[in-house]
């Protein structure tokens, strides 16, 4: 990513923004100068990237289209960020200072504005610093950064979801730890860490903590099925990439699901997104057991012809797979019931949605990702997706109709 230049006049414009923002009116004056200075900015200092975020979030403020709360810590947090950011290496110290810089922002702006939107605040910090990570090799990445942390705190702020403070600093500090070792055990790279407790984090606001232990068996699950015969798998190329580490695409592609039944579940408190949210996370425990060691099981099937394909394909399928796939789903969705998070009835359901879950991301394997239609994450989504759906049509069928009690 190329240095920006003028990052102390852009943090200045910012600061100035959060000043005397709250006091000019109508939307658009302040807007409009803001514009005028970014447009000076561009022209004279350099700063072309941060002049196009000023710009962009500035005309979504104009029209009412995002609050000024949002605007100002939006660009309170880039600014500081940035300027601590570029001071320093692309290493885990350097983004550890970058949260604190933007966690400072963000409270400042609060505190000036006499705001309490502290969980907006979080969430912003969070998607700032994985998006960075994420797109630091491009050099226009400011502009999705900047975009990316307003639409999220503004998505946080539209839910109006409240939460005591004192739940929200332990949710932080209970996944930062979380996706810190999975870091050190070299079982999640820098991106994977910060999606980790972005995952973290939403399960222990809008649900609580043992909606993450039983994320937190499926992830144990994981890691150890990745270093199962791994020498034997690299050698084969089969391998999961970075030598067993993952990344944000896989956390997401597993977690995604999982975290829209926690906020369902948080909103809405219905017990039919507990059923989604294990039946989705069984899902990725089986799917993944069902990849990590069904592949050392010999000569797969493909699911759609039952021919026998190589090793690695996508869509085949081996008898060891399917019975640890199986044992996947039954292990999270015991986890589960022991922790009181679901019912006897529930963890049927949630096992049998494991089960077929991983058979439909070797169906949607075979049939999509085979033909470049979609990539790994894309079918583990589906997956998810269709795991949840599928514990959620269970659910529904069986026991709010009372065919089961």
């Amino acid at each position: 990513m190329a240095k920006q230049r003028g990052l102390g006049y852009a943090a200045a414009l910012a600061g100035g923004v959060v000043l005397v923002g709250p006091y000019v009116q109508p939307h658009w004056l302040m807007a409009l100068i803001i514009i005028l200075f970014s447009l000076i900015l561009w022209r004279f200092i350099g700063t072309k990237y941060l002049a196009y975020v000023f710009c962009i979030l500035s005309c979504l403020y104009a029209v009412n289209l995002l609050p000024f709360v949002v605007l100002a810590t939006t660009l309170a947090m880039m600014t500081l960020g940035e300027l601590v950011f570029q001071t320093g290496a692309d290493d885990l110290n350097t983004y550890f200072y970058y949260v604190i810089t933007t966690a400072w922002a963000g409270l400042l702006v609060m505190v000036y504005l006499h705001e309490q939107a502290f969980l907006m605040v979080i969430f912003g910090i969070i998607a700032a610093v994985l998006l960075k990570v994420i797109l630091l090799k491009f050099e226009d990445s400011l502009v999705i950064e900047g975009i990316g942390i307003a639409m999220t705190m503004y998505l946080i702020k539209e839910l109006n979801y409240t939460v005591d403070i004192e739940i929200v600093v332990v949710a932080v500090s209970i996944a930062f730890v979380f996706g810190y070792f999975a870091f050190r055990a070299k079982t999640a790279d820098l991106s994977g860490l910060f999606s980790i407790a972005l995952v973290g984090v939403i399960l222990l606001v809008f649900a609580d903590a043992t909606w993450l232990l039983v994320m937190l068996s499926f992830f144990i699950l994981g890691s150890v099925c990745t270093r199962y015969k791994f020498e034997y798998k690299k050698r084969i190329g089969v391998e999961q990439g970075q030598s067993g580490a993952r990344g944000y695409r896989n956390v997401f592609a597993n977690g995604i699901v999982a975290c829209a039944a926690a906020v369902l579940y948080g909103v809405f408190v219905q017990p039919i997104f507990i059923v989604m949210y294990v039946g989705s996370v069984a899902t990725a425990a089986a799917d993944t057991m069902a990849s990590e060691i069904g592949v050392t099981g010999g000569i797969p099937y493909l699911i759609t012809t039952l021919r026998k394909v190589p090793i690695g394909t996508n869509g085949g399928v081996s008898l060891k797979g399917e019975l640890v796939s199986l044992l996947g789903s039954f292990v999270v969705s015991l986890v589960a019931l022991e922790l009181n998070l679901i019912t006897p009835w529930m963890m049927v359901i949630c096992t049998i949605t494991g089960f077929v879950g991983t058979n439909l991301d070797s169906l949607v394997g075979a049939v999509l990702e085979n033909k470049g239609y979609l990539g790994n994450a894309g079918t583990n989504f589906l997956a998810t997706l269709g795991g949840g759906i599928f514990a959620v049509a269970l659910y529904w069928v069986f026991i709010i109709h009372g065919v089961v009690w």
